[in-house]
């Protein structure tokens, strides 16, 4: 199964209010692992950058001035996407921007029903517990040491990592090799295992003169007996 990770940077909050997306990346998944294929672009949002989102991902309105507009590079990244499932954290805000980005340029919007959302899986699985990516990260294992400031790409790698683990990914597997390991073992041993017959001599099946003497001595003690022939 193809999948799709990804994460977007934004100048604000609220696409309905003048906010762009200036940066998204994605990470394709195919059963769960990442297959090392990538998405990433700037966009030019062609306004100002808040000093805010700024300090978030670290994207001036100078170094995106340059950059494509989204227009430009929308069916390179809808070829990307394909029309596989839609992996996001809070996945209802990146979907709002990227189908912001699509109606701005005439573009039919990504179908809702593609959603996965990270943020309501962990709540799920860690009720009443911090489900931010960084609190993800730190109670999965995965490394963000490299994380100074948000990227789309580089979160979209370790939101991979993470849904990975929400979904059981990796200790499934871990399971699976370990049971293939140890049936592999027993085979083996199976195989290997020397087999020796031990031929025993025949027992005697015939009564000696002594027994029979034995049995005409008993049998005399008997009154009637209705063996005795």
């Amino acid at each position: 199964m193809r999948e799709i990770v990804f994460d977007t940077e934004t100048t604000g909050l609220d696409p309905k209010k003048g906010d762009r997306m200036v940066e998204i990346g994605c990470v394709e998944m195919i059963d769960r692992m990442p297959s090392g294929a990538t998405f990433h672009a700037y966009y030019n949002p062609e306004r100002d950058m808040p000093a805010e989102a700024e300090a978030v991902h670290g994207l001036s309105a100078q170094f995106l001035s340059d950059k494509p507009l989204f227009a430009d590079g929308a069916q390179k990244l809808l070829d990307f996407l394909g029309d596989a499932p839609l992996v996001a954290h809070n996945a209802s805000f990146d979907f709002g921007f990227l189908n912001g980005e699509l109606n701005l340029c005439g573009r039919d919007p990504v179908d809702m029903g593609r959603m996965v959302d990270t943020v309501i899986m962990a709540r799920r699985k860690f009720p009443g517990a911090k489900v931010s990516l960084d609190a993800l990260c730190t109670r999965f294992g995965v490394d963000r040491s490299h994380r100074v400031k948000h990227g789309a790409l580089l979160d979209a790698e370790l939101l991979a990592q993470v849904y990975l683990e929400l979904t059981g990914g990796r200790q499934i597997g871990l399971e699976l090799a370990a049971q293939d390991a140890a049936e592999t073992s027993q085979r083996a041993e199976v195989i290997q295992r020397p087999t020796q017959r031990v031929i025993r001599p025949a027992r005697p099946h015939s009564a000696s003169d002594e027994e029979l003497s034995r049995h005409r001595a008993f049998l005399e003690k008997i009154t009637k007996p209705i063996w005795a022939g």
